[in-house]
């Protein structure tokens, strides 16, 4: 009989966990083991996953947030949860994001049903901002459970500058994989070169930065192209047009063919103020795209070592941004060196490398 599995996320929606939990159910199913990812929302799923796969959705709640129908969705979420584990009875369950954390980790509890936590971004902006008994409750849920999974090293410390959390001792790390993308089209994504940025558009990720730098860029023959969709969309285009830029700083929402764009863009920008472990960065440099990224918590300063395979430079600086983007642009020399270093994290982080220490720790 297989070995039976559950991946559990809030939705497919899209993003960097969702896309790390898409490939990794892909592969383990691949393995033939059994494998059932279960969302908790109902959401459009923007990553494919294998014919074997079950996907579960529990409910749908969209376009209802007051106070009563979020009380009502939390209480029958938890009871197909529940019910679902219950009638799959995994050998272990693998969860994504901190408030799925907790609800899987109840429910396998009390199941008694074997779990990892997999944490994707800082705890300061998830566990640490929560209340007292709600911590306290994160750490029952993460202290029983067979590791806590962290995509990069550094946010051990993260965690630990919680002293509730200090004495965890179940932290693993487990970088990201590398993404498998389709082979890059050569028909042209855009009618001039281009800088890349990808990522959801959040205030977190400061889009906002990367189009001040780009401003100032004395490049008039050089688009910036922002793949992504999110909440700020609006101000960014206020931005754009404030900045009399809209020609030439287009917002393409979320693209499947994002191959095709990493392998021809002059260079990738990522000026995130908090990451987990970013995948865009990682998809970028794997396809030979010459990347820049600010060394915010977590994960860049872990995949860039400044200068060889890239420029790390200071979170939130936009006078360093610019001069880094004016730098690599005009030297065909470094973009070279930092194409040709950076596509060794393919091999660093392949999904044969990655899936392997996943297998290794869920069937230990």
């Amino acid at each position: 009989m297989a070995t039976k599995l559950c991946f559990v996320i809030s939705s497919l929606e899209g993003g960097g966990a969702e896309r790390v939990l898409s490939n990794l159910a892909n592969h383990f199913s691949e393995k033939d083991f059994d494998v059932i990812v279960i969302c908790l929302n109902q959401a459009p799923t923007k990553y494919v996953l294998a014919p074997k796969i079950k996907l579960k959705v529990l409910v749908d709640r969209r376009g209802k947030s007051d106070l009563f129908s979020r009380l009502k969705f939390a209480a029958v979420t938890f009871y197909r949860l529940i019910a679902t584990l219950r009638k799959e009875k995994p050998v272990c369950c693998i969860s994504f994001m901190t408030s799925v954390n907790i609800w899987t980790g109840i429910a396998c509890i009390l199941l008694n049903i074997k779990y990892i936590i997999s944490e994707r971004t800082s705890p300061d902006y998830t566990l640490n901002t929560y209340s007292t008994w709600l911590q306290w409750i994160s750490f029952q849920v993460y202290n029983k459970s067979k590791a806590v999974v962290l995509p990069a090293k550094a946010m051990e410390d993260g965690f630990k500058r919680n002293k509730r959390f200090r004495t965890l001792s179940n932290f693993k790390t487990i970088y990201n994989p590398v993404n498998i993308f389709n082979q890059p089209s050569k028909a042209a994504v855009n009618d001039k070169p281009f800088i890349l940025s990808v990522g959801r558009l959040d205030p977190d990720k400061c889009f906002d930065l990367i189009i001040a730098a780009y401003s100032r860029i004395p490049n008039q023959n050089i688009d910036l192209i922002i793949s992504g969709e999110g909440d700020c969309r609006p101000a960014l285009t206020q931005q754009i047009e404030a900045l009399k830029l809209t020609d030439r700083v287009k917002l393409i929402g979320f693209k499947s063919n994002l191959q095709d764009y990493y392998s021809q863009a002059k260079l990738f920008v990522m000026a995130s103020r908090v990451e987990g472990y970013p995948n865009a960065l990682v998809e970028a440099m794997s396809l030979g795209c010459p990347a820049i990224a600010m060394d915010c918590e977590f994960g860049p300063s872990e995949i860039i070592n400044n200068g060889i395979n890239g420029f790390l430079i200071k979170c939130e600086d936009v006078d360093a941004l610019t001069h880094a983007m004016n730098e690599l642009l005009s030297n065909e020399t470094l973009q070279t060196t930092f194409s040709t270093n950076g596509k060794l994290i393919s091999k660093t982080n392949s999904m044969e490398n990655i899936s392997t220490n996943w297998e290794n720790l869920i069937l230990s």
